[in-house]
């Protein structure tokens, strides 16, 4: 009998480790009255919905269209009071190094809520050489974070990781159409240059550019967790995702389509937090 105190003592304590070792998801918060995105042409929907335009009605993030069920909706079914606050400040094009600058705009709108899915951009360059480094990436997601920690204290943010972007070339690779539009457009041809080559020398280039997008999504969950608990990772969620050639955009074969932006609002709103 005289064990048992001292046995649940070190029960008790050897579960404070593990907790603090493993920490939980993120915990529940008020359902958010407004949110913005930040980001890149994902974000922006472009090519959702028409030949190379911004389709921001059809984003994973804050956009209104029915089908996708963005995170904006999934947010406005359980709280009306967000309704017409859902503000998209991604830009098409955008790289880390435009963030700050996105998070100055988020952080003037006063918002509840922020998402960020940024990266694809600084891999996907016109050749490897030109990709961003690691930590140049990091640097711009830090003084972003900043701005958002220190003008929005009390919003919740969503760091999502970037998509695996190889798995674009594997499932494209064997289309003729997603080839032509690859290299008419001179789509990411850091990884996208030589699509049916099996030369060692671009067999091992997509492997580092995958790595580079792997070394960000690192940087962006080491970021996260410096923020804070008002912010949070999604575990790789999107980036483990083995998207379809059916959810990619017919147009470049590079963006998603309304099938893939569905797709992207069901896995980062599972992902993040638990409203």
């Amino acid at each position: 009998m005289r064990l048992a105190r001292p046995s649940l003592a070190l029960a008790a304590a050897l579960a404070a480790v593990l907790l603090s070792a493993n920490p939980a998801a993120a915990a529940t918060g008020p359902i958010p009255n407004s949110m913005a995105s930040m980001g890149d042409s994902i974000t922006r929907g472009f090519n959702a919905c028409g030949w190379y335009v911004d389709c921001t009605a059809r984003s994973f993030s804050t956009g209104s269209y029915t089908s996708v069920n963005s995170q904006y909706r999934r947010i406005l079914a359980k709280n009306s009071a967000i309704s017409g606050r859902n503000y998209n400040d991604a830009k098409s094009g955008a790289k880390a190094a435009d963030m700050p600058g996105q998070a100055n705009t988020v952080a003037g709108r006063n918002v509840d809520y922020v998402t960020i899915l940024i990266g694809a951009n600084d891999a996907c360059t016109g050749s490897e050489s030109s990709m961003t480094s690691v930590a140049s990436f990091r640097t711009s997601i830090d003084t972003a974070l900043g701005t958002l920690k220190t003008r929005l204290p009390n919003a919740r943010v969503a760091l999502i990781s970037i998509p695996d972007v190889k798995r674009l070339w594997e499932v494209g690779k064997g289309s003729s159409s997603a080839r032509s539009a690859w290299s008419l457009f001179g789509i990411c041809q850091s990884l996208l240059a030589n699509p049916t080559s099996t030369a060692q020398a671009d067999v091992d280039r997509r492997d580092r550019v995958r790595q580079r997008v792997i070394d960000f999504n690192a940087q962006l969950a080491q970021a996260c967790a410096a923020y804070g608990a008002n912010c949070d990772f999604d575990d790789n969620a999107v980036f483990n995702y083995p998207f379809a050639l059916s959810q990619v955009s017919t147009w470049d074969y590079f963006h998603p389509n309304t099938a893939g932006q569905t797709v992207l609002a069901q896995i980062s709103y599972a992902a993040g937090h638990n409203w």
